[in-house]
């Protein structure tokens, strides 16, 4: 038996069953023209697919609201073109024995890309670009109520076209995880508060929206982050208890797998512990959780920023092995590695670790 057995055993839970442990980490690619994912789109989740990912999660494709996107070139979850877009891309997926699941997304007040611009102001929790800098607008509780109806319209459009699941972007401060953060949320109504307790509100109330439209019986995974991109270092909850308060009321509201963030995996979330975010979820929560960050490379995801390259490391995938027999978690989600080697799953299960490619640069600019 291979040590890497563990993760080619079947996932089974009460809504998701998968062939396997590994995940596609969802990775923004900006090219869906105006929104549009093309053929090329539908053929670049088709070879991992056909290269045995258990589940594919999208890059974000963004909710039907004005401001949801800073880039022309992100697809979107609405409108009959994109949403043909997508059928393309289910079938494409299924068709190679794949399952899919769409990241939705709004981006909340984030930097402008290139020199485009949406129709209408960015849109947070208090009008925050950064915890320093004010930019965009505040939203109003009539825009509040409208984005928690086009989150639960992407959901239910998602579930129409034949998706296996929905993901929603709750992390890496976007809106969701806007609202969230106290530094960005500074609000004194019900959507605000001094306590996660209190600023959870906004992504309960989106949660409860888009299960009652896709029914109790449809997968729902959230990905969260403690780090920002405005703030690395920023942290939700400080400890078990904190973290008790933001996760349980989300998986009561209606969350079956949660997707935890990390610049590394290996990292543990607290001291005096080995468990990584995803494996306090799991423990928190008594639900499935997904982890992710810097697997099977040297380097994290923001030297990609940067422009950097990442070499393959085998001393990751031990460690990732290692919690993975513990039980730690129960899926790890593979960002880099999978954009640079479609083939990355097939050479994990023949142990072909040597076989690995180096994650470079000028594979943002292609898809392949």
């Amino acid at each position: 038996m291979n040590q890497s057995d563990v993760l080619f055993k079947k996932f089974n839970s009460s809504k998701l069953d998968l062939k396997n442990r590994i995940v596609m980490a969802p990775m923004t690619r900006f090219f869906s023209a105006n929104g549009v994912p093309t053929t090329e789109v539908a053929e670049y989740y088709a070879r991992r697919a056909r290269a045995d990912v258990g589940l594919i999660i999208t890059e974000g494709t963004v909710i039907n609201r004005a401001s949801a996107s800073n880039d022309p070139n992100v697809p979107h979850i609405y409108g009959e073109e994109s949403l043909e877009g997508w059928k393309q891309v289910v079938n494409r997926v299924h068709e190679e024995g794949g399952k899919i699941a769409p990241q939705l997304w709004h981006m909340g007040i984030v930097p402008y890309m290139k020199n485009w611009r949406p129709s209408v102001p960015m849109e947070g929790p208090s009008g925050y670009i950064n915890p320093e800098q004010k930019s965009g607008i505040q939203m109003t509780e009539e825009d509040i109520q409208k984005t928690i109806s086009a989150y639960a319209e992407a959901a239910l459009n998602s579930k129409n076209l034949g998706f296996d699941a929905v993901e929603i972007h709750g992390a890496h401060g976007y809106l969701i995880d806007q609202f969230f953060w106290k530094k960005m949320n500074k609000r004194s109504d019900h959507w605000g508060g001094e306590t996660i307790k209190d600023r959870n509100q906004f992504a309960i109330a989106v949660i409860k929206a888009i299960r009652k439209a896709v029914g109790e019986d449809f997968p729902l995974i959230i990905r969260l982050s403690q780090w920002k991109q405005q703030d690395y270092t920023a942290k939700i909850a400080t400890n078990p208890k904190e973290m008790e308060e933001w996760l349980l009321p989300l998986s009561e509201a209606g969350i079956d797998i949660f997707h935890c963030s990390q610049r590394r995996f290996w990292e543990p979330e607290f001291e005096g512990s080995d468990l990584n975010f995803a494996g306090w979820a799991k423990k928190i929560t008594h639900k499935p959780s997904i982890s992710v960050g810097s697997v099977a490379l040297t380097s994290d995801f923001l030297g990609t920023f940067k422009g950097e390259s990442s070499q393959p490391n085998a001393g990751s995938i031990e460690q990732l092995l290692n919690k993975m027999q513990k039980n730690e978690f129960d899926l790890i989600a593979v960002g880099r590695a999978l954009l640079a080697d479609p083939e990355w799953v097939i050479k994990v299960k023949n142990n072909n670790i040597h076989d690995f490619k180096d994650f470079k640069k000028e594979y943002l600019k292609t898809l392949f």
